[in-house]
């Protein structure tokens, strides 16, 4: 990834990307990205990725029909994740839906926006680990072209508010 980011520079403004899953603790993230909008007068953008699990059954309609259902999921995710956001800073984050593999997405999307100056992330407190998604970014942290901030999934919102 070679795309220079731009956040910071006149016409621009610094945006932070939150992934929107089925982990509990997305909440967390999107909360800390809405405030640090609010305090740095930037934007928030919301990914969630669909996968797709059998690409075969096209013949049949079925991949056509799972990725209708995913696709509603998605919205509906969005959805909550959004009013969220606007109910805790007033904004209207923008809204991004990919299918595939989650690295390459995310990727893929940092490097279309150069607006995006870091990705947060909300870590699961439970004994099970922080979670898919924050394993797999500890793997890739140090070449990721952009900061990532790692919320504790247990940290309330007056702590993340003295934090953002």
């Amino acid at each position: 990834m070679t795309t220079q980011r731009r956040s910071y520079e006149t016409g621009h403004k610094p945006k932070c990307l939150v992934i929107v899953d089925e982990t509990a603790e997305w909440d967390r993230a999107v909360y800390y990205a809405s405030r640090w909008a609010i305090r740095v007068g930037g934007g928030v953008v919301m990914l969630r990725i669909i996968e797709i699990e059998d690409q075969n059954q096209q013949w049949l309609g079925v991949a056509d029909i799972m990725r209708a259902e995913a696709e509603e999921a998605a919205n509906e995710a969005l959805d909550r994740a959004s009013g969220r956001a606007n109910g805790i800073a007033a904004i209207t984050p923008e809204r991004v839906i990919r299918e595939g593999e989650p690295t390459a997405q995310i990727l893929d999307v940092i490097d279309k926006d150069v607006d995006i100056s870091m990705l947060v992330l909300a870590a699961n407190p439970g004994p099970e680990g922080p979670g898919p998604l924050v394993s797999m970014m500890a793997q890739v942290a140090g070449s990721f072209p952009i900061p990532i901030v790692i919320v504790p999934g247990d940290l309330g919102d007056p702590d993340i508010d003295a934090l953002s």
